[in-house]
């Protein structure tokens, strides 16, 4: 059976960031001008606003907690409606604090969450090329 869900699209800004889950890796931009990370991604630093960026490889052993999540009981797209209910996750990475990354608390009941929960990174493979970074109980 084929993927039913939307699939993120890769563009000139986030493409880094998506080649590198694809192979079950996060790299985060950051600006070699003031040393901010900027997440999503984009094509000038958020803080400082200069051009001179670059990727850097925070590896595949990713932890972090849960700094804010909504319990969605009801499917918002086609495709998920066999996910509900579905816990959508702001998480804070443990390494860095500043960046908050969105994703699926997976193999988690919505009772049993809660803010400041720890959480590691995992990645669903969702096509023979795609990969997903999720969240599952650290």
């Amino acid at each position: 059976m084929s993927y039913q869900k939307p699939i993120p699209l890769k563009n000139e800004d986030n493409h880094p960031y998506w080649d590198a889950a694809d192979k079950h890796e996060l790299h985060l931009q950051k600006c070699d001008s003031c040393q901010a990370y900027s997440h999503p991604p984009g094509p000038a630093c958020a803080k400082c606003g200069s051009t001179e960026l670059s990727w850097e490889n925070k590896g595949s052993d990713i932890l972090g907690s849960v700094y804010s999540f909504i319990v969605s009981y009801r499917p918002f797209l086609p495709g998920f409606q066999d996910d509900v209910p579905q816990i959508i996750a702001s998480i804070e990475l443990a390494d860095v604090p500043e960046v908050k990354l969105i994703g699926n608390v997976l193999d988690c009941q919505p009772e049993d969450i809660e803010i400041g929960m720890p959480v590691k990174m995992t990645w669903q493979d969702i096509t023979e090329d795609r990969a997903l970074p999720q969240w599952t109980r650290a």
